[in-house]
């Protein structure tokens, strides 16, 4: 009885979710190893030329940053096929695993130290990707790219995008001018929110795109025209407003908020839209929980601890990657707006 009940909890993946989970983690793979390929071709250019962080453009002349570059593209593509494949609160959360790849190349290819609660980090987000994939939902039947577009155009989707759609405008016209360079919510929030529509918009477009390879003329329907401008129109949004972020505030603090916020929203959309969790038992749900706040705790370790390796104490969360004007340190804007005497 008892091994009749496991089988019936865990025959459990479609061969759907499969393929978008080894699609998902190829992607993940060719993603991490990009970073380390690229930086490979960042040090040699710049050994023989101005360094690209002083405005040099050397390094469009080195073939391993190129092949970094394609390996991302391959990465970005295998992530853009995953979607057509499986649910987003599969694929989205394993995108950290990208960032345990990156760190162990590292410390194997570049000789860069990875402290002791980083390798612990990268156990917890394996254990939290492991947690929600064995118990992911099913992927929706989907026949055609009508069916997403009527699931995109249910009230409560409608309510959700016009908020995000809101709060975004509100975001870019009334925070930005003000509080874009001292708050790093604000440019993450454009692009996490931004991102958890052009995630729906991707997913929709890959669908579509799969049925058409599979026979399916899905191209004859302006529905998906419409899904294929959505994606263009939010992901130069969120390039935008996230290299803006970067160019701020410090890596090391972007990229765990921006993985928190822009993961969640995705979920949080994709619950809204497709349902996922209407397909499952609250066991199932609260264990998915469980396995993303591990994957979160697991990536702000890493990044917490990423430069604890070298004996200096990790970075504070208030900071920038600028210097201030009296050369205090490394950082000097921090993530709230403080009042100043010094003159602008």
């Amino acid at each position: 009885m008892e091994g009749g009940s496991w089988k019936e909890s865990y025959k459990g993946m479609s061969a759907d979710n499969i393929k978008g989970l080894v699609l998902a983690l190829s992607s993940s793979v060719f993603i991490g190893a990009s970073f380390i390929v690229k930086k490979k071709g960042l040090k040699k250019a710049g050994a023989s030329g101005i360094r690209a962080g002083s405005g040099g453009y050397t390094y469009l002349y080195e073939p391993l940053w190129w092949v970094g570059m394609i390996t991302m593209i391959v990465g970005e593509i295998a992530n853009f096929a995953a979607y057509a494949f499986a649910p987003a609160i599969l694929v989205t959360p394993l995108g950290a695993l990208s960032i345990i790849i990156s760190a162990a190349l590292a410390h194997i290819i570049l000789r860069e130290k990875l402290h002791i609660f980083g390798i612990l980090g990268c156990v917890l987000c394996v254990v939290g990707s492991t947690t929600i994939v064995l118990h992911a939902p099913q992927e929706r039947e989907i026949e055609s790219v009508k069916e997403v577009w009527d699931l995109a155009t249910e009230p409560a989707f409608l309510f959700y995008a016009a908020l995000v759609i809101a709060a975004v405008f509100i975001l870019i016209f009334h925070f930005i001018p003000d509080y874009g360079q001292t708050h790093i919510m604000v440019y993450i929030g454009v692009c996490s929110l931004v991102g958890s529509l052009s995630v729906m918009s991707v997913k929709a477009l890959g669908i579509a795109l799969k049925l058409t390879l599979s026979g399916t003329n899905q191209l004859m329907y302006p529905q998906t025209w419409v899904f294929a401008f959505v994606v263009i129109t939010c992901v130069l949004t969120q390039m935008n407003y996230l290299n803006k972020a970067l160019d701020t505030f410090n890596t090391a603090v972007v990229s765990p908020i921006y993985y928190v916020m822009f993961t969640s929203l995705t979920i949080l959309a994709s619950v809204i839209m497709f349902k996922d969790w209407d397909r499952q038992s609250p066991t199932q749900i609260v264990t998915e929980m469980c396995g993303f706040m591990t994957i979160l705790s697991g990536t702000f370790l890493l990044h917490k601890t990423k430069d604890m390796a070298d004996g200096s104490p990790s970075l504070p969360v208030r900071l920038s990657k600028h210097t201030d004007e009296d050369g205090f340190g490394t950082e000097g804007i921090p993530l709230r707006r403080q009042d100043s005497s010094r003159a602008p």
